[in-house]
């Protein structure tokens, strides 16, 4: 089950597709499964690829898939996102690394202990997932591929700057959580570099 900051996450991919009865999503930085896991039991007609760098968070989104009877519409990969080739997916999906270098000391013990050190440090000023994101999300969306990024409760304007810069983003917006802080950043292609093919 996601935690409840990542639910925003959830809710606004089931929103995104609820007009799609089959497609294709990819989940960056998917951990335990759980953001992918959760929209695809909710979307019997799409199939996930989950992409992490740690081998143990892949193991248990494996794990996690069998338990959740979801093994023959998910795909996990070992790989790191500079290495991903150019793909096809309706959505995309990402919960990456966004808090401050200089912040992760302030974070709650149970965040630190729990947390591996990737999955938080987003750079210097947190946005370097975004940065890498924004400039290389076209390469692996469809024609008119919709996406959907966690972010840090201040990070909705410039997130969306470092989208809107890029010139491929339409209907850029963020989703609020349950607390009323923006949790979410999403929005879909406006047009679309040629010759994809699947990850």
């Amino acid at each position: 089950t996601p935690r409840a900051d990542t639910e925003t996450l959830v809710e606004t991919a089931l929103r995104l597709s609820h007009n799609q009865p089959t497609g294709t999503v990819l989940d960056l930085g998917t951990g335990s499964g759980a953001v992918l896991l959760a929209f695809l039991s909710e979307r019997p007609g799409w199939t996930g690829t989950g992409i992490d760098v740690s081998k143990n968070a892949l193991a248990v989104a494996i794990r996690n898939a069998a338990v959740c009877d979801l093994e023959a519409r998910t795909r996990f990969t070992g790989k790191n996102w500079t290495n991903l080739p150019d793909a096809s997916y309706d959505l995309v999906l990402s919960n990456p690394p966004y808090i401050a270098h200089d912040e992760l000391a302030q974070l709650e013990p149970e965040v630190q202990m729990f947390e591996p050190q990737i999955a938080l440090d987003g750079g210097p000023d947190g946005l370097d997932a975004y940065r890498f994101l924004s400039q290389n999300l076209p390469r692996w969306m469809s024609d008119a591929g919709q996406f959907a990024f966690e972010i840090g409760y201040q990070q909705a304007r410039p997130v969306t700057d470092l989208l809107a810069a890029q010139g491929y983003f339409a209907e850029l917006a963020s989703a609020k959580d349950l607390a009323g802080r923006d949790r979410v950043v999403y929005g879909q292609m406006a047009t679309k570099p040629q010759d994809k093919t699947k990850i």
